[in-house]
């Protein structure tokens, strides 16, 4: 569109995602629910004060423990594609001496295998949860998680293209497969408020980002993958500690919630 000036092309192109985000929050505030019952504003009519406010609603969520530990593991996976979306391409502009155009199209590798790899993860964490309940869920993760700081590990280490660009796609699939499986298990933490915990969840994965772009920044491309790797590696000894009530840990049972289910709360009115 415009004869190759890359700089008008840069600036137009991140006109396309802000339009299409700003219809879809349009469609999403006028046609979908608040929670997974209804719309929130019904349910306060019909079931009267029942029905927690958002501020609570947001306070039990923060105050679950199991919320903040799959935060830390959604940040070391969705965490790392981020930060990886957006140094890797320069990464492979200087270790490797790619052009600007190669380079972005390697990078975009990673992005790419968002079309399937997301969601193996969340087949996966299903079948596990269908053998081994819970427990097959939470090592599934705890399996993902594992591979992709190996993988991280072992990408920093290629020497050359060729390897690079294998270790790179490897990496990716486990990195993206631990997302759909860190949401697998998201759902069944607390279910009355498993908007507010979805949000605490998926805000980690930002914060990791964040935190990772300033190690990209302030070091080089062997201590920012060493430490991401590492990083990653530790947030599996973190699913010893997740306890679902009611459902099965990685290792015996957590106990049984004492608050009746919330969808009898609904079906009774």
């Amino acid at each position: 569109i415009f004869d190759g000036n890359a700089e008008k092309s840069w600036r137009f192109i991140c006109v396309i995602p802000a339009f299409v985000t700003f219809c879809s929050g349009l469609w999403i505030l006028k046609y979908s629910e608040d929670t997974p019952k209804g719309n929130y504003t019904e349910l306060k009519k019909y079931a009267g004060k029942k029905v927690e406010s958002y501020n609570a609603l947001l306070g039990s969520a923060s105050m679950n423990m199991n919320t903040w530990l799959l935060a830390i593991q959604y940040a070391t996976c969705f965490g790392v594609e981020i930060a990886m979306n957006n140094a890797i391409s320069l990464y492979f502009t200087e270790e490797f001496g790619q052009s600007t155009e190669s380079a972005a199209a390697l990078a975009a590798i990673f992005g790419w295998l968002n079309l399937f790899a997301r969601g193996l993860g969340g087949i996966l964490s299903d079948w596990a949860h269908a053998k081994l309940g819970m427990r097959g869920r939470i090592i599934v993760n705890t399996a993902l998680l594992f591979a992709e700081g190996v993988m991280v590990l072992v990408f920093a280490q290629a020497k050359t293209i060729g390897p690079a660009i294998f270790a790179l796609i490897v990496f990716s699939i486990f990195v993206q497969a631990a997302e759909g499986s860190c949401f697998g298990i998201v759902p069944y933490v607390d279910y009355p408020r498993m908007a507010s915990i979805t949000g605490i969840v998926g805000a980690g994965g930002n914060f990791g980002a964040v935190c990772y772009g300033l190690a990209f920044r302030q070091l080089d491309y062997a201590s920012t993958f060493r430490i991401m790797g590492l990083s990653i590696l530790g947030s599996c000894v973190l699913s010893f500690f997740i306890s679902i009530p009611g459902q099965s840990k990685l290792i015996g049972f957590a106990k049984s919630h004492a608050i009746p289910p919330f969808e009898l709360l609904f079906e009774q009115n």
